[in-house]
């Protein structure tokens, strides 16, 4: 019941997200849409949410980035809007600014706004141009002219780019779009706008200009800002520092005072004077960074603690007093599990301090500092399994419940199952009927299904039952951490068996040989990650088994020496494909020795997506980060080579490749 008003709640705020963005009015960042649309996905595959988009989030939100949002036609940049290497703290800058060498530091405010180059023709404004994806962009000229700081004509006959972010004042904010998440949110919606309503309100704000073909056109980076100053726009601000520890007192004085600034800003821009257009022009240029400010923290009180129940484990959330953090309204917290309630000593009612991690996942740090509530009442901690009545183990830093027969136990692990080899066809509704009428409670019953059984199912039909069950006898190899992973062994992820699998576990009885010792010396496990898998294994042995008689599913035979072409890489798919599904290919390079990422991370290869230009929240972490992105046809080559044994693909130590480049 709970799982189906989460259901509920989470197909109503897509719809609204979806649709307030096509309208140009976007209410929350692609990071935290892409966190809500991934939970439906998960608890429910078969909602018609999904199946009206028919893609990933992605997809969802941006629509076809090939047209543009909202139909407005693309445009090349003059010079690439990359993204800038970033510094979250003052030991990350110091590294930076040590290997800058650098005798002066030009430092200015990193606006938090929407970006926006505007191009001239002598002296003409013919071109406004969203950063897009750092190449290619929307161009939205006409909305541009009827923003505060942008000039349609020059004083003189400069043709080149100007780049600065569109911002709205706060105030502005406050009297007319306070129903927006953050004036960020509200100047990238409203610039969007198909009508240009609202755009007279948004503020454009510049940083730098660089002329067509004549790279010393400024002398330096403060002969630069001076120029754009004097042609009537407006800058940001900006003060020169002799040294980096200037620099980090700069910071921390601005951080003080933010919130009394007209704008928002998230940060520091720090560059080197000297102007280097061979630099500007890389997706990611060396000689300036972004100096973040330290993680925005607000302090609440819990209200309640709210128990969510995932398969076996039973995760603490705590619900507090609504703060804002970051821009948004946070009243949900991640706790972890029991033993971080106890460390913090936290209690219904204390006073508490709330952060987000990567400013997307709110989080209770801890106690806030030098406060104390009154009233306060201890954290009840379940005791019993609300689906099958037997006492949960509280093993600290898990709370389970350790019946291996228990109904909600045994519908998670089908679930989970069906994820990992995608038979999206077997929607969660077949799935709770079957599971109900206990003619499917094990992973192997799947297996024994009809096309005629199924039929009689409600909403089936003979040609709908005969394509689930096309589907499910498929024959599908999958590694051996994948075969793992789809039982479902509580905490246990399919990278971590990974790790087992190279460590020369690298067979279903080898596995089942080893012990917790045994497993525990692997780096990165442990002896409880050791024993979850040991238990775990023995615990489903029959129903593995069961699986593996059926004869459709197989487990991979581990490569011999020096034939897995991939490993060293991971990737990240993102979207829809064409040639196969991405479950399929997502097995196809982990036999290779690829790792598969749910997530655009810092060590990332490739991240793959058939829609390279979209503006979605993996393909910007991915630019931000420098990651190749490549489409469907550049991973067809690349796979095709690596399982051809052709070429020598880059680990993790070699350079990554261009994305127009060779993959190999």
């Amino acid at each position: 019941m709970r799982n189906e008003g989460r259901q509920t709640t989470l197909e109503r705020l897509i719809t609204q997200y979806q649709k307030s963005y096509y309208d140009g009015e976007a209410e929350i960042a692609d990071e935290a849409f892409d966190l809500l649309w991934d939970e439906l996905k998960a608890l429910a595959p078969d909602s018609p949410v999904i199946k009206r988009v028919g893609g990933g989030s992605d997809a969802a939100h941006h629509g076809d980035a090939a047209h543009g949002v909202d139909g407005f036609p693309k445009a090349k940049h003059i010079i690439p809007m990359g993204s800038q290497d970033k510094a979250a703290n003052p030991e990350e800058f110091r590294a930076w600014a040590q290997k800058q060498g650098l005798t002066q530091f030009l430092v200015q405010y990193k606006l938090d706004g929407a970006s926006l180059e505007l191009q001239y023709e002598k002296g003409i404004l013919v071109r406004a141009v969203t950063r897009g994806d750092g190449i290619i962009g929307d161009e939205i000229t006409a909305n541009a002219r009827r923003m505060i700081g942008v000039s349609d004509k020059l004083g003189l006959p400069f043709s080149g780019g100007v780049r600065g972010e569109v911002v709205m004042i706060r105030t502005v904010w406050r009297e007319k779009y306070e129903t927006k998440a953050n004036c960020r949110n509200a100047a990238n919606g409203i610039m969007r706008r198909k009508d240009g309503s609202g755009c007279e309100d948004l503020n454009m704000i510049t940083y730098d200009a660089a002329a067509n073909d004549d790279d010393f056109y400024f002398s330096d980076e403060t002969q630069k800002l001076e120029w754009l100053g004097k042609q009537g726009f407006q800058t940001t601000v900006v003060t020169m520092c002799n040294d980096a520890e200037a620099v980090i007192a700069y910071r921390n004085k601005v951080a003080n005072m933010r919130d009394k600034l007209p704008f928002d800003i998230d940060g520091l821009v720090v560059k080197d004077i000297a102007t280097d257009m061979a630099d500007l022009r890389r997706a990611r240029p060396e000689k300036q960074i972004a100096f973040k400010f330290e993680l925005e923290t607000a302090f609440s009180i819990l209200r309640q603690v709210e128990w969510s129940e995932s398969g076996a484990t039973y995760t603490p959330i705590g619900i507090v007093d609504p703060v804002r953090i970051a821009g948004t309204t946070v009243q949900r917290a991640n706790l972890n599990n029991p033993d971080m309630i106890r460390a913090l000593g936290l209690k219904i009612g204390s006073a508490v301090s709330v952060v987000k991690r990567g400013e997307i996942i709110p989080k209770i740090e801890g106690l806030a500092p030098g406060k104390i509530a009154d009233d306060e009442q201890e954290i009840e901690i379940p005791v019993i399994c609300n689906a099958c009545g037997t006492d949960l183990v509280d093993a600290g830093t898990r709370l389970y419940c350790p019946n291996a027969g228990c109904p909600k136990r045994l519908l998670h692990r089908l679930e989970k199952w069906i994820a990992v080899l995608d038979i999206r066809e077997l929607g969660e509704k077949l799935v709770r009927q079957l599971f109900d009428k206990e003619r499917v409670r094990h992973i192997a019953d799947l297996y024994t299904l009809g096309a005629e059984e199924l039929a009689a199912y409600d909403r089936m039909g003979e040609l709908s039952a005969a394509k689930v069950v096309r589907h499910i006898q498929t024959p599908r190899e999958l590694s051996l951490a994948a075969f793992i992973a789809g039982f479902d062994l509580e905490g246990i992820a399919e990278t971590t068996m990974e790790k087992v699998a190279v460590a020369g576990f690298n067979t279903l009885e080898k596995i089942r040989a080893a012990s917790i010792e045994d497993l525990a010396a692997i780096h990165g496990l442990g002896e409880i990650t050791a024993r979850v898998i040991v238990d775990g294994l023995g615990e489903t042995a029959a129903e593995m088994d069961a699986v593996l008689k059926a004869n459709i599913i197989s487990i991979a035979p581990p490569p011999p020496d020096g034939a897995q072409p991939l490993r060293g890489l991971s990737f990240c798919f993102t979207g829809e494909l064409s040639a196969m599904k991405r479950g399929h290919a997502e097995e196809k390079i982990k036999l290779l020795g690829a790792l598969v990422k749910s997530s655009v991370v810092k060590d990332l290869a490739y991240l793959v997506t058939n829609d390279p230009g979209s503006g979605s929240g993996k393909n910007k972490k991915a630019r931000e980060l420098g990651i190749p992105i490549i489409d469907e046809e550049q991973f067809l080559v690349l796979l095709a080579k690596a399982e051809k044994g052709d070429g020598q693909p880059a680990s993790k130590s070699q350079k990554t490749p261009a994305v127009q480049g060779e993959l190999f």
